[in-house]
């Protein structure tokens, strides 16, 4: 005989690490404040491996506008100082033969306006996969009913699944509005 409840459970699973993939996800997202991890996506080459800055420096934030990055070998100065101009992500390092300084420079109108809308995008891509989440665990419910679940039971475990959709979208919502806020606050 199925059950729903490992069903609704797995469906509970894939929606909270959409959730927790978008939260990491717009923690990367530069809205004017230093915050090491918009180096996350910036890779070096560390003998042969490319690797995060993290990995090969000590990345700290001084202050409110700063990121110091304190490299463990300073012959990976110009490496790390090239691997982030060569990854986009909109700052020039200074570096003093001893540290790299990324100064956080202020956000400009459209730039606001560009990232909330990637932030809107990244949460509505959360949303999708809460929402295929859903109809997988409505679709194995169903399947479950031509192995003996009875039907009163699948209709109780849709109505769970529903709610869990429900609140993994709200929560998405939540952080997506969160960050808009962070953003566009001067």
């Amino acid at each position: 005989m199925a059950e729903a409840k490992p069903i609704i459970d797995a469906a509970k699973v894939k929606m909270a690490d959409a959730v927790k993939f978008l939260e990491e996800d717009l923690k990367t997202y530069r809205a004017g404040k230093a915050n090491p991890l918009v180096l996350n996506p910036v890779m070096v080459d560390y003998y042969g491996s490319m690797v995060p800055v993290s990995n090969v420096a000590s990345v700290t934030t001084p202050d409110a506008k700063t990121i110091a990055i304190q490299p463990w070998e300073k012959k990976m100065i110009p490496i790390i100082e090239k691997a982030i101009i060569d990854s986009n992500i909109g700052l020039t390092p200074q570096n003093n033969g001893e540290t790299i300084r990324l100064t956080m420079p202020p956000l400009t109108e459209d730039r606001r306006k560009e990232l909330c809308k990637k932030a809107k995008a990244s949460g509505e891509n959360a949303k999708v996969v809460v929402r295929n989440a859903r109809r997988d665990a409505i679709d194995l419910l169903k399947k479950a009913i031509k192995e003996g679940l009875p039907e009163d039971v699948e209709k109780d475990s849709e109505v769970a699944v529903q709610k869990e959709t429900d609140a993994a979208t709200k929560k998405v919502d939540e952080l997506v509005a969160a960050k808009e806020k962070e953003i566009l606050s001067v």
